[in-house]
């Protein structure tokens, strides 16, 4: 019994209270109970709002030099004659630099983690400024949309254009663009030389049946020889021109509407092509931002443990 109560002091009292003791649930400290978590979208968002408003100022300035072409105020796009290399250097640069205040200030404003390892504690930094590149990118996408659009839409117009004067294209198409129509009414104009002596005609210009017949000859080179001859009848009843001036007239006035129907198609493919190379470089700028954004980031997050 001595040599008992010599080993555990207090005897069995003692025992049954380092039993309960251990029985009790363990209290863990403060520090681990309360780690911060693993991504601070705090931080995240005071970044995506430096990038944004960066942003937005920068555009604005290169609004005013002239170096941008894309206004936050644009209602009707960006035309395809006016996007040049001078814009795109210019939004590259705004996305660069707005993308590297976004994510340095995510890196550097986002909680200490304690106890992480070093290659954890790098890859939440870089998560943290694309995080808030794809905030403030998101953001601007909504609030600077017509701008946006009419990048990608710089063309919808011209083509729309160029597709509605080659339309006449098709004997289906019952009402014809204007600039044929205006063509189709420049034939039957009166000659101010006859026009004294010649009674005007009191019956409508045939302007359908012309257009008919500009219509369906609209995929030839020339304007077939028949067709050139009975719309010169036309005209010639129709103004008091003779035969030979009359179908001059119709020789004439298909040349300038090929040339113009040619011009547009052009215009139009000319507007096509910048358009998919504006699109690409608006690519090419937002995954520079991405990265520049990743990249500040881990700086501003080592900065911030020091």
């Amino acid at each position: 019994m001595a040599y008992a109560q010599a080993t555990h002091p207090g005897g069995a009292d003692d025992l049954a209270a380092r039993r309960i003791a251990g029985l009790a649930p363990q209290v863990l400290p403060a520090a681990a109970a309360e780690a911060p978590p693993a991504v601070s979208w705090g931080a995240v968002l005071a970044g995506a709002a430096g990038a944004a408003a960066l942003s937005l100022i920068l555009l604005i300035l290169g609004t005013g030099f002239g170096l941008s072409v894309v206004s936050p105020w644009a209602q009707d796009g960006v035309r395809a004659a006016t996007f040049g290399a001078g814009a795109i250097a210019w939004i590259t640069l705004t996305q660069v630099a707005a993308s590297a205040l976004g994510g340095y200030l995510a890196g550097r404003l986002r909680s200490r983690w304690t106890d992480t390892q070093r290659d954890e504690v790098y890859f939440r930094d870089t998560a943290h400024g694309f995080l808030a590149w794809a905030v403030s990118s998101l953001a601007a996408a909504a609030l600077l949309g017509s701008a946006i659009g009419g990048i990608v839409g710089a063309g919808g117009k011209a083509v729309a254009g160029g597709a509605a004067a080659a339309a006449a294209a098709g004997p289906q198409e019952m009402r014809p663009p204007e600039m044929l129509q205006y063509h189709v009414d420049s034939l039957f104009r009166r000659d101010p030389a006859t026009a004294a002596t010649t009674p005007a005609p009191t019956d409508p210009a045939p302007l359908p049946e012309a257009v008919r017949i500009f219509a369906n000859d609209a995929g030839s080179a020339t304007l077939p020889p028949e067709d050139a001859r009975y719309l010169g009848q036309l005209v010639a009843q129709r103004t008091g021109l003779s035969q030979v001036d009359a179908e001059k007239r119709v020789a004439d006035t298909w040349a300038r509407l090929q040339q113009k129907t040619a011009q547009a198609r052009e215009a139009a493919d000319t507007a096509r092509k910048t358009a998919a190379w504006g699109s690409l470089w608006l690519f090419v700028s937002l995954l520079a931002g991405a990265f520049v954004a990743s990249l500040a980031a881990t700086w501003g997050g080592r900065q911030r443990d020091l």
